[in-house]
């Protein structure tokens, strides 16, 4: 059994090959219907948005000896509709309220009644209130970030790669990463923040360069390839993901540690809601643009490809040159199991054959 490190070498010599590029019409369409289940999931629970979007009234409690938040959920009832009530843990003596809008005589209420389920001074229980116009701004703002970003996106890599199909398969992949984050929001219902958008565009940009590690080796392997007739363009592309899939999963790795890290702190010694959302919104967003990477960009760049009449006609050419060659039809490879690179073994003497001979020289 091979270990880590000969398993990543055979993937990248050829002599072992996940066939990514063959199921690539499984990959697309499960990616697909990924989606549309996230709109209609979406579109049915809504997302649970934070204070700074929809508007309304906030208290932190200071100094408590006791942070059960049951206790500031009763308190809330005591006024309002507790249903309404969002309360997270700051620190190990400290709890943050939000309700929906109140008015003066509420708010002061509110306070006093958190003062005395927690023990502590109307003065260490601090009250402030968002207006739904503000919320409404940091709505706005935080779409034409997104909208900003993918614009910006779309131009560099079109420069970039020089190739529509390579961009917009990028994009797609990038449109999948941000639905499913999305929807894993809308159904774990943890709050969508400023903190979160921050979030959102961090894996953006996390996924798109995961994507051009996977695009540029693509491009390395595919120069030249309709000027041969020895591997299609899909197969070269699986030899690429294959060749990229350890140091995607190594880098994924790498990253994910220090978030994970930072969620596990947030959800469990700080309580739910402090650096939640954009702990949350990398730890996911991180794993998905992983997987898009290989498993969504470069099935739909082949897909994009072949639909060219340049790549149909140079599978045809690659068919009929191993038909000529073996004697049998079995087919154009989808896979790379066919493209294999000749290993470099270090200290390996070729022999005197191959070292270079000099030329006689006259005087």
């Amino acid at each position: 059994m091979m270990n880590y490190a000969q398993w990543g070498n055979a993937l990248y010599r050829g002599e072992k090959s996940y066939d990514v590029i063959g199921h690539r019409k499984v990959f697309v369409r499960i990616a697909a219907a990924t989606v549309v289940v996230v709109i209609i999931l979406v579109s049915l629970l809504g997302l649970q948005r934070s204070i700074e979007f929809t508007g309304g009234s906030q208290f932190t409690v200071v100094g408590v000896a006791d942070a059960d938040q049951q206790k500031a959920y009763d308190a809330v009832g005591t006024v309002t509709d507790s249903s309404t009530a969002h309360v997270s843990k700051l620190g190990s003596d400290s709890l943050r309220v939000q309700t929906e809008s109140l008015d003066t005589g509420q708010t002061a209420e509110v306070r006093s009644a958190l003062a005395e389920a927690y023990g502590v001074d109307e003065g260490e229980v601090q009250s402030s209130s968002i207006g739904p116009t503000w919320g409404q701004d940091v709505t706005q703002k935080a779409a034409q970030s997104l909208v900003i970003f993918l614009v910006i996106v779309t131009a560099l890599m079109t420069v970039y790669f020089r190739s529509w199909t390579m961009s917009t398969a990028a994009l797609l992949a990038l449109f999948h990463d941000i639905a499913v984050t999305v929807g894993f929001f809308a159904i774990t219902r943890v709050e969508i923040s400023p903190a979160t958008i921050i979030g959102f565009l961090t894996i953006l940009g996390y996924s798109l360069y995961d994507t051009v590690v996977v695009f540029d080796k693509v491009r390395e392997l595919t120069k030249g390839v309709w000027d041969q007739k020895r591997f299609t363009y899909g197969e070269l592309v699986n030899l690429a993901v294959n060749q990229t899939m350890v140091r995607s999963i190594n880098t994924s790795v790498v990253a994910l540690l220090p978030v994970g890290s930072i969620l596990f702190i947030a959800s469990v010694m700080l309580g739910a809601g402090t650096l939640t959302d954009i702990s949350l919104a990398l730890f996911v967003g991180m794993i998905i643009g992983t997987y898009s990477s290989i498993f969504i960009a470069s099935p739909l760049l082949v897909m994009l490809e072949g639909r060219r009449a340049r790549s149909r006609a140079h599978d045809m050419a690659v068919l009929e040159a191993r038909v000529a060659g073996s004697g049998t039809t079995d087919g154009p490879a989808s896979g790379a199991s066919s493209v294999r690179i000749a290993p470099v073994i270090a200290g390996h003497h070729l022999g005197q054959a191959a070292q270079p001979r000099r030329k006689n020289r006259r005087n």
